[in-house]
């Protein structure tokens, strides 16, 4: 039997659920990705060519494409840029300058997303959150304003919400996956940079209020310097609820980290994500979810499909 699943996000977290399940037998998946980066190659294409973001979406499509290919490796080509001078293709990424070409070719950009999804024979779809141009913006806690989801990390101060300075109107498709899903993921990924830019949308909002899915929140593993320092699992998923996504079920890793990993990860100021309250109004579930490669902690694409199959095997 057919089951729809929507993963809502941005980022290598969104990449890896969509890597881990692609291959879940009967699975629809859907992508819905943010269109907020502002940095780096994504940056300098959206500047120079006024189109949405798509470097979140590169790295979607290349996820979830049915096999690697010489033409799935070409799209996460980086052009090296060795005097940092970023002039002409130096640092750009070869997907992001062909997903710019087929914008123009194609006259849209929700068609040249489409159209290289079919080229790269992806298992699902891949649906940007919205195909207007649009740039984030955090309050902190101090009432500082900052512009663009690239500077947002950089401020050290704690986040108290995120939003548009204009209205921003979510893409049709994205509003149907979400009401006619089975299962909608929230993450893995930066919560206020990469799931957020998707939620705050007012439609998208109102759909996953409407859907008859199961809300299901991946929290990240480490906290994320400048985003969510000294967060809890409970912290991470009141950010959701605050900015307004409902959330039935928070799914976190509780395996076991190596002191080396933690080590290395608090030279970054990044710490391990736990569990520090005793009553939610949500579902709790703990998974192995960590792999750990030379003391980088990773989710492992593999356990994120046998838990995304036990689910929907819930449901």
């Amino acid at each position: 039997m057919s089951r729809k699943i929507v993963i809502i996000g941005g980022g290598h977290g969104q990449s890896t659920i969509c890597r881990g399940i692609k291959n879940i037998p009967g699975a629809d998946i859907t992508a819905i990705v943010t269109v907020a980066d502002d940095g780096g190659s994504t940056g300098r294409l959206r500047r120079q060519f006024h189109i949405p973001a798509m470097g979140d979406i590169r790295n979607v499509m290349t996820a979830l494409a049915e096999s690697e290919t010489l033409m799935t490796n070409l799209m996460n080509y980086r052009f090296e840029d060795p005097d940092g001078t970023g002039q002409d293709i130096s640092g750009h990424n070869l997907g992001n300058l062909i997903l710019t070409a087929m914008t123009q070719e194609c006259g849209s950009f929700f068609e040249a997303v489409q159209t290289i999804g079919k080229v790269l024979n992806v298992k699902g779809r891949i649906i940007p959150a919205t195909t207007q141009v649009i740039s984030l913006y955090a309050q902190m806690d101090d009432g500082v304003i900052v512009r663009g989801e690239a500077n947002i990390p950089q401020v050290s101060n704690h986040i108290r919400r995120v939003f548009y300075d204009c209205d921003v109107t979510a893409t049709p498709e994205a509003i149907d996956a979400i009401l006619e899903a089975d299962l909608i993921i929230y993450g893995i990924g930066s919560v206020y940079t990469s799931i957020l830019p998707n939620v705050i949308i007012p439609q998208i909002r109102d759909a996953l209020h409407e859907t008859k899915a199961r809300r299901v929140y991946f929290c990240n593993a480490m906290t994320q310097p400048g985003e969510t320092d000294g967060y809890s699992v409970e912290d991470h998923a009141r950010a959701l609820t605050e900015h307004g996504a409902p959330v039935d079920a928070v799914l976190y890793a509780d395996d076991e980290i190596p002191q080396a990993s933690i080590e290395r990860y608090a030279k970054q100021n990044s710490t391990p994500v736990s569990l520090r309250e005793n009553d939610h109004a949500y579902e709790v579930i703990p998974s192995r979810l960590l792999t750990f490669d030379d003391s980088l902690i990773r989710h492992d694409p593999d356990k994120i499909r046998i838990a995304v199959t036990q689910l929907l095997g819930d449901e």
